[in-house]
């Protein structure tokens, strides 16, 4: 349903949105190709790099054909896919495709993460998880450049672009700190102007649910809540709090766990907020964990987790729990 909504959202923009061209498309992308990865190289010949050969499977609305053209077309050029399949997921700053990978990858799919275009992208909550962080460029690496930080404070046109591209590093980079520590995440590939391209979890026929849609069975709950509180010391231990954890951020394949959705993390010594964002992602978890019927106490376990990795608890730290959450029993998470 929320697809389909999403799709017809995009087809009423088509007749108040200028027809993309592909030459236009073309000279978008070639602007702002990189050199293509060494892995890559020994395929250039074997392939028309030109952004007009890419037809692909998925049946897109015209807005949507030049939003994918432009975002992953370089994508295309560079190897790293063959064709978009099917959309797996739309939503209001991002939606996931499916895709053929190309000669550069030795997967048989990826995912491509592409976030909304200007006038669909709904970044207005992102106050909360920018404040106290540093803003990145498309490298990853920190800004310090003070027009640049006075352009995206002011949000101006060009502010606007740094920021946006700061939210897409910020996932980025995370991904990549925490598949090298042997987190649960998709393995990332590489980021775009517009998109980030990733491991797709699932096979040929069908894409990972995210958690909150299974009924886990009997066996597996416990397993599974322990992987995933394994997940979060990991990223404490790299001063990361991932912000918007949930059943809903979390994919189920074949009885394992895969984190995803990063783009909002904070740091835990850095953010003036970051314990009552810690101990809310550890409260949803535990919700989600009581309705599989293993009780928890997410207060005492976000108290100790965040002392485990030295972070203090002061008189401020203890966070207001959101409202409208389900009551569970407070007993404390221990080895039966």
């Amino acid at each position: 349903m929320k697809l389909d909504k999403t799709l017809t959202l995009m087809q009423k923009l088509d007749d108040d949105l200028p027809v993309v061209t592909f030459e236009k498309i073309k000279k978008t992308v070639k602007s702002g190709l990189k050199r293509p990865p060494a892995s890559a190289t020994q395929f250039i010949h074997a392939q028309d790099d030109s952004v007009k050969t890419f037809e692909f499977t998925y049946h897109a609305s015209r807005h949507e054909l030049g939003w994918l053209l432009t975002s992953l077309g370089n994508f295309y050029e560079r190897h790293w896919i063959s064709d978009i399949l099917h959309m797996v997921k739309g939503g209001k700053e991002a939606s996931v495709y499916q895709c053929a990978s190309g000669q550069a990858v030795q997967v048989p799919y990826l995912a491509a993460k592409v976030f909304r275009p200007r006038q669909l992208r709904n970044l207005k909550n992102d106050h909360l998880y920018r404040l106290d962080r540093e803003v990145l460029d498309e490298n990853g690496n920190r800004i310090v450049d003070l027009g640049m930080l006075k352009a995206q404070r002011k949000r101006s046109v060009y502010g606007e672009q740094i920021r946006h591209q700061s939210w897409l590093a910020h996932e980025f980079q995370t991904l990549k700190t925490l598949h090298a520590a042997g987190a649960d995440v998709p393995r990332p590939y590489e980021m775009g102007e517009n998109a980030i391209l990733m491991g797709f979890i699932g096979d040929e026929l069908s894409a990972a649910p995210t958690l909150n849609t299974v009924r886990l069975k009997r066996v597996e709950v416990r397993p599974l809540f322990e992987r995933i509180v394994r997940n979060v010391d990991l990223m404490l231990n790299h001063e990361i709090v991932h912000g918007d954890l949930s059943a809903y951020n979390i994919l189920y394949w074949k009885g394992e766990i895969t984190l995803i959705d990063f783009p909002q993390v904070i740091s835990p010594s850095k953010h003036r907020s970051a314990y009552q964002i810690f101990s809310r992602d550890i409260t949803r978890i535990c919700e989600y964990f009581a309705r599989q019927g293993l009780h928890t106490d997410p207060n005492r376990l976000a108290a100790d987790l965040w002392q485990a990795h030295g972070y203090r608890l002061t008189s401020e730290s203890h966070p207001r729990l959101p409202e409208g959450d389900a009551e569970w029993d407070h007993k404390r998470w221990e080895d039966e």
